[in-house]
């Protein structure tokens, strides 16, 4: 309908219009079509930055030891310290710290080897209506738009990765089996906290920060800009 609405108000002008001024149209009207008029082609660069980026953020986390060598390596949540600073005085539980981080870092390492899909899945429905204004703006811009944009899309389908990872490498049979222990400890308040929501989020956080740092190298060193899109338009940011 768009189309054929651009197209006839195109011809029902041209008999009254000087040939500059048909070009001029017939210019408007292909950028209408296409969907390149208000910052459709920046949007087109700023999507193929950030899936650059996911591409790289998922070879390095993915590959062996990727989180757990990283800066995002994922320690214990807060409300587990409590259960190994208990059960590690057990006989067989003494290592249940170090042994919970290797684990919770091999399954988002796992789970990470699914996330491209995803995280373009994601991109590719980003409106950017704002283009111009992402372009211009701070250097991690286009990663922030697209975490406020679908951080709960994502986490909400990454969700069942994590578990299955998680599964794969026994990590939550083996904290419940520190849980249970715990529990049995007299006078203790009982807890069940689960690692899901919290190996979850930081993974995605990994993910992210990884997207945002090649993000920032795109705007900053032209010889990132692989594309003639990129080149095209991060040159105007340089301006």
């Amino acid at each position: 309908m768009k189309k054929i609405s651009v197209l006839f108000i195109l011809l029902s002008l041209i008999s009254y219009s000087s040939e500059a001024q048909i070009r001029d149209l017939i210019k408007k009207a292909k950028k209408e079509v296409l969907g390149e008029s208000d910052g459709g082609e920046i949007g087109l660069g700023l999507k193929e930055a950030l899936e650059i980026g996911v591409g790289e953020a998922v070879d390095k986390l993915s590959a062996e030891n990727g989180y757990f060598e990283s800066p995002y390596k994922i320690l214990l949540p807060e409300e587990a310290i409590t259960v190994i600073n208990k059960v590690k005085r057990i006989p067989g539980f003494q290592d249940v710290e170090t042994k919970l981080i290797t684990m919770m870092n091999q399954a988002a390492e796992i789970a990470a080897k699914k996330a491209t899909p995803i995280f373009v899945g994601a991109i590719k429905q980003l409106t950017f209506k704002d283009a111009m204004n992402i372009l211009k703006g701070e250097k991690d811009a286009a990663t922030r738009y697209l975490e406020t944009s679908t951080r709960t899309s994502l986490y909400e389908e990454f969700l069942p990765i994590i578990q299955s990872s998680l599964d794969e490498v026994n990590a939550r049979s083996y904290w419940k089996t520190a849980v249970d222990a715990y529990n049995k400890i007299p006078l203790v308040k009982k807890v069940n906290p689960a690692l899901d929501d919290h190996v979850n989020n930081k993974g995605l956080d990994g993910l992210f920060s990884l997207v945002e740092v090649k993000e920032e190298k795109i705007r900053t060193d032209v010889d990132e800009r692989k594309s003639d899109l990129l080149k095209k338009v991060f040159a105007q940011q340089d301006k």
